[in-house]
């Protein structure tokens, strides 16, 4: 068995794209979506139509809840821009995606933790703002009833695998479109990468046994960073430029 892992697109068209072409040139066709697809001052309706060409497996995150959930005069600037590019047919795309799916019989995928969808589950945030890794005990916690073999994540936009002391694996493939942001829940805090590749993950496993390869793809960075200041996000523009919301 071999797929991709992709999460956290956020609009970024471009940023898709680069991968597309990455896992075309892996021969790799299969893939699954951890959700987040949308938002962000980018392209969200053009991303709408290359992924649902494809018909991914795919499960829906915090900001795809909030496009169908909140009233459109209640959503943040990143949520009502990509509000603004979607057709009713996106929207009820995403009305129909389930929060967690298994697939391929031992593979869980969940957007932040199996019970929650805006949790971190592989990083920590401090009461100070600062950004840790989780500790075996906080990630084994959040994996109590999961019983797949491998576990796939997102959230964070952070790439990352860890291996419980059962056996069970647990990936974040990262951010393929937004590799740094700042958030303001629980406190305020920043994520950021350091880099602006697009991130993704290739998986191949047989037997409960994964090789996970955390894939770092360049594409026209500066082309997406540039759409994000033209639409009056400076905080997008430099974190897509970069991968750092502060340097």
């Amino acid at each position: 068995m071999r797929f991709a892992v992709l999460a956290d697109i956020h609009g970024n068209a471009l940023a898709l794209e680069a991968v597309l072409r990455d896992m075309d040139k892996l021969d790799l066709s299969t893939a699954v979506n951890l959700g987040d697809f949308f938002s962000g001052p980018l392209e969200a309706g053009r991303t709408a139509s290359l992924l649902m060409e494809r018909g991914f497996p795919s499960i829906r995150g915090n900001h795809d809840r909030y496009l169908i959930e909140q009233d459109p005069s209640e959503m943040g600037p990143s949520d009502k821009a990509a509000f603004d590019q979607l057709d009713q047919v996106h929207l009820d795309w995403i009305a129909g995606l389930p929060k967690t799916l298994t697939v391929f019989n031992d593979v869980f995928l969940c957007h932040g933790t199996p019970a929650s969808d805006s949790t971190y589950w592989l990083e920590h945030v401090e009461q100070n703002g600062a950004v840790r890794s989780a500790t075996m005990e906080e990630i084994q916690t959040e994996a109590e009833g999961v019983e797949a073999s491998l576990i796939l994540c997102a959230h964070t936009h952070i790439p990352r695998c860890v291996r419980l002391p059962d056996g069970r694996t647990i990936v974040n493939p990262g951010s393929v479109g937004c590799p740094a942001y700042d958030d303001d829940r629980p406190v305020y805090h920043h994520m950021q990468t350091g880099t602006p590749n697009a991130s993704y993950a290739v998986i191949k496993g047989q037997d409960s046994t994964w090789a996970i390869d955390l894939r770092s793809v360049p594409y026209f960075a500066d082309k997406a960073s540039q759409l994000a200041a033209r639409n009056g996000r400076p905080d997008w523009a430099r974190s897509l430029a970069t991968g750092w919301f502060r340097s």
